[in-house]
């Protein structure tokens, strides 16, 4: 048992802090499917989500007991800090998830509570260490698309507060439509300030093949989960009229991070070509992948909540045709997943 518990030990001391974006890619892939009334695969993904998120959540506390130091470090780094956020993200969706697939409320708002919770240290721990932290890297090599992970996590409170509405009384349901419309436009303006940066590193710097790491693909999925969340805000207008009262502005916004996380979808694919086709870039499994599968969920997601709330009828196939490229981008994830820890434990257990 000790020998076990060594091997487990060192396989999560190099864990990425952003291995519960398999949790935020299997949700929104579980959200689509039955907003896209497909029959049994919300279920399946949705009990298979709870699982990562034990499994993923038991190694995350394990590595924090056993590898403190690392963790501490982790979070003062310029890039890997922001991968704690997708924890917030996962009890988030997962929270979406149990409100709509599993019926239960309750539950939904303890995800809710525990996803604010982390929000609100991760936000002013990791904002506060990288202002003061004397020892900084250029901005070619500390900022990438792995940053908008902090609105990804923003958005993804307001879209969690906005579905508990749904279900909760007045005067709760007038709050929680403010508390996710405030989350929703500070989301908005933390996603300016980040992709200002992002788009001067990316137009002046020189870029290789490495440096178009996956976690790019949050720049169109910051705005995929700012539209789901705006659309969400629209259709529960009717039942706050602060809401109403500025229909126009939430409507216009949510037009603009759909128009802009489109403008995003085919810039991405020629990079993804020229990275792996022109350059020749090698594909190997890599954790943060997942963070590119979850954009494309999530733009599926949005634009089906988008037609229902601006009542818009011409995206005909959009939406079913994003789900199953990232079904299938989570299948192939799926295995290289398996096939990794295969050959970890393999070697493993040979030494």
């Amino acid at each position: 048992m000790s020998r076990l518990l060594d091997h487990v030990r060192a396989s999560i001391e190099t864990m990425s802090p952003g291995y519960f974006s398999m949790v935020m890619a299997t949700g929104i892939l579980s959200l689509a499917a039955h907003l896209l009334s497909i029959p049994y695969l919300p279920q399946g993904l949705f009990a298979l989500n709870w699982l990562l998120f034990a499994v993923i959540g038991v190694l995350a506390l394990a590595r924090l007991r056993w590898h403190t130091r690392l963790v501490l470090l982790d979070l003062q780094d310029h890039i890997k800090s922001f991968g704690f956020f997708t924890f917030v993200a996962a009890c988030s969706i997962l929270g979406g998830q149990t409100l709509l697939l599993g019926g239960s409320l309750a539950i939904a708002v303890a995800l809710g509570i525990a996803g604010l919770l982390a929000w609100v240290l991760l936000t002013y721990a990791i904002f506060t260490t990288l202002t003061i932290k004397q020892d900084k890297p250029g901005l070619e090599t500390g900022i990438n698309g792995g940053w908008l992970l902090a609105v990804v996590a923003t958005q993804s409170m307001a879209v969690l507060a906005a579905l508990i509405s749904q279900s909760a009384g007045q005067p709760l349901r007038m709050e929680m439509n403010f508390f996710a419309l405030s989350m929703w436009l500070w989301g908005g303006m933390l996603y300016i300030w980040m992709m200002s940066l992002i788009f001067y590193r990316y137009t002046f710097f020189a870029f290789s093949p490495a440096d178009l790491s996956p976690p790019y693909w949050i720049n169109m999925g910051a705005m995929a989960i700012s539209t789901l969340a705006g659309s969400l805000l629209i259709l529960n207008a009717a039942h706050a009229p602060f809401l109403q009262s500025i229909l126009p502005f939430i409507k216009g916004f949510t037009v603009f991070y759909w128009a802009t996380g489109t403008w995003w979808l085919p810039m991405l694919i020629l990079l993804a070509i020229w990275r792996h086709g022109v350059r020749r870039f090698p594909y190997r499994y890599d954790p943060m992948y997942w963070g590119a599968v979850f954009p494309v969920g999530m733009y599926a997601a949005c634009t089906i909540r988008l037609e229902h709330a601006m009542d818009l009828h011409f995206f005909g196939w959009l939406p079913h045709v994003m789900l199953w490229a990232g079904l299938l981008a989570w299948a192939v994830l799926f295995a290289g997943q398996l096939q990794a820890v295969g050959r970890f434990w393999k070697s493993r257990l040979r030494s």
